[in-house]
């Protein structure tokens, strides 16, 4: 999902693999890498790609369909991850079946619900 909705918002902003690699501090391969779903960002370009591309990091990773712009709060919940297990977790999500995360949400939202 990661891959395709990167190299998507890519070409939606008109950049080359190579522009975007200089916007986030990277080189060419890695953007090339992440598109062809060789290797996934770590948190902190994740944070980058989605501010450089004005897209929120739930689009990219495929948690929301919705196309909402990346905001400031992303940062803060980026670094409102203090657990390290929860932090390693969070990385593991782009790697993970469309399937399996759409059944995470779906366990979300009964957790939520059972809150109520």
């Amino acid at each position: 999902m990661l891959a395709t909705r990167l190299r998507e918002m890519r070409k939606q902003n008109k950049l080359t693999q190579t522009q975007l690699a200089e916007k986030v501090g990277t080189k060419k391969g890695t953007i090339s890498n992440y598109e062809n779903d060789y290797s996934t960002p770590p948190n902190d370009m994740l944070k980058k790609l989605s501010k450089v591309l004005n897209i929120s990091s739930d689009y990219l990773l495929g948690i929301t369909e919705e196309k909402s712009d990346y905001v400031k709060e992303d940062e803060a919940f980026y670094d409102a991850i203090t657990d390290p297990d929860l932090k390693r977790w969070y990385k593991e999500l782009p790697r993970s079946k469309e399937e399996d995360l759409r059944k995470l949400r779906q366990m979300w939202e009964i957790i939520k619900d059972q809150g109520k």
